[in-house]
């Protein structure tokens, strides 16, 4: 992952340079963008209290650890009623709420997959190279997020009650860290039905295919040539086969809808560059469209 240093911290600052309008303003067409600081968001942590060293920099912790957004977005033409579906979003290093919605269009493919769920993008390590998630890896800390999660909803008149439905995890990059853990112990695991790596099986291997022993819920991982996770991911596919686990591999040309909706563990081989697999051909909104959720 060090190779990606510059590349993805130059894209990163590129994206919220170019992109100066409030979130809370840049999307009204399409939703309403909710923009809080939660008490259960990953930051601030004791384990970051003296921010974080990485390759001899100090990342400090007021300027990379203090940061507790959570961005929710609600799609227009959403329909409440029972249980809120969820799509849980985690970025990688160099990063931030703001940046990755800019980057890698994440409500622009949202509203594209026509899906009836409420996006929430978690604010993790602020533009640093760390993948640790804070309050989120502790026992039930992400029930604990999704429980602020819903009461805002409830308090702005968007859901009825806090009842939880669907939950599908996505992330790239650093973000395996994070949702490693909470697939773990971060409650909520029965309502976590899908799982989207986006070039980021970079270690955690076991805790991924302990939640894919214990479930029945969709994994699809996404990888490069070049991003780190290629070894990792056939590893894995290999280990699989090994235990007799039904899986597809294909290269990402050859995937198909098909493929996406009629399969439980999927993997990717994309030839893409490690920061194009979430949005240069709209690959989350592709899974998304293919996924346990309803339409709006």
């Amino acid at each position: 992952m060090k190779t990606l240093v510059v590349l993805v911290g130059f894209a990163a600052f590129a994206f919220s340079t170019l992109f100066a309008q409030p979130l809370t303003d840049r999307y009204a067409s399409q939703g309403t963008m909710i923009v809080t600081a939660l008490p259960s968001a990953p930051f601030p942590h004791p384990k970051r209290a003296e921010g974080h060293v990485y390759d001899g920099k100090t990342y400090s912790a007021e300027d990379h650890y203090r940061d507790s957004t959570v961005a929710i977005f609600v799609p227009r033409g959403y329909r409440a009623g029972g249980a809120t579906d969820l799509i849980v979003y985690f970025h990688g290093w160099f990063n931030n709420v703001d940046s990755v919605f800019a980057q890698y269009h994440l409500v622009e493919q949202l509203m594209a997959s026509g899906k009836n769920a409420v996006l929430v993008v978690v604010q993790g390590p602020r533009n640093a190279p760390d993948s640790f998630g804070g309050k989120l890896e502790d026992t039930d800390g992400f029930q604990r997020l999704i429980s602020d999660v819903t009461d805002v909803l409830v308090r702005r008149n968007i859901a009825q009650d806090q009842s939880v439905g669907s939950i599908i995890l996505a992330g790239h990059s650093g973000a395996y860290h994070v949702m490693s853990f909470i697939l773990m112990h971060g409650g909520l695991t029965d309502h976590i039905k899908e799982v989207y790596l986006f070039d980021a099986l970079y270690g955690q291997t076991e805790k991924f295919t302990w939640w894919l022993e214990h479930s029945q819920g969709k994994f699809i991982d996404i990888y490069t040539p070049e991003g780190g996770t290629k070894t990792g991911s056939e590893e894995l596919q290999q280990e699989l086969a090994t235990w007799k686990m039904p899986f597809i591999a294909k290269k990402e040309a050859d995937i198909t809808t098909a493929d996406l909706k009629n399969n439980r563990i999927i993997f990717i081989d994309s030839p893409l560059q490690h920061n194009d697999v979430v949005s240069a051909q709209s690959q989350l909104s592709q899974y998304l469209r293919a996924s346990c959720l309803a339409d709006r």
